[in-house]
């Protein structure tokens, strides 16, 4: 599929919808499906574990993450604080992800982070960075905490 230039009206309008449909979609990310209309077919995903590139990783990552969600999680949640326009060709989404671990001591999973999207020419996501407030290790240590009694 070619991708043609927008406009610079038509590409300021597709990025509302971007963000339109980042607002709906990540809050259920660990729920249900998201949409892939919004990304293009050589879609980069870089976060501080996984580095990979083609929508049909994305995808995977997604199943990946709902499947692992439910099987060791009782709760688990993605707080979406704000989407908005960095710049032209950059998206950012805040988000908090926090959970109880399906453990007897229930541990507790809690970390910040933010989502840069890039956009290319045809107003697609491109790029897709997810930074995190702490390394994995020490994210991954909170499996291990007994919360107080």
């Amino acid at each position: 599929m070619q991708q043609t230039e927008l406009s610079q009206q038509d590409y300021a309008e597709r990025v509302d919808q971007i963000i339109a449909t980042l607002k709906q979609d990540l809050p259920t990310l660990f729920e249900r499906d998201i949409s892939y209309a919004i990304y293009s077919q050589n879609i980069y995903f870089r976060d501080p574990v996984n580095v990979f590139k083609g929508k049909l990783n994305y995808r995977i990552i997604f199943w990946t993450l709902r499947f692992h969600g439910r099987l060791f999680f009782t709760t688990l949640s993605f707080d979406l604080h704000d989407v908005y326009s960095v710049d032209l060709t950059t998206i950012r989404a805040d988000w908090t992800v926090r959970g109880s671990l399906r453990v007897p001591w229930k541990a507790k999973l809690y970390f910040d982070g933010y989502s840069t999207y890039h956009l290319n020419s045809a107003a697609l996501i491109d790029q897709h960075i997810d930074t995190w407030d702490r390394p994995p290790k020490e994210i991954l240590q909170q499996f291990f905490r007994r919360p107080p009694d």
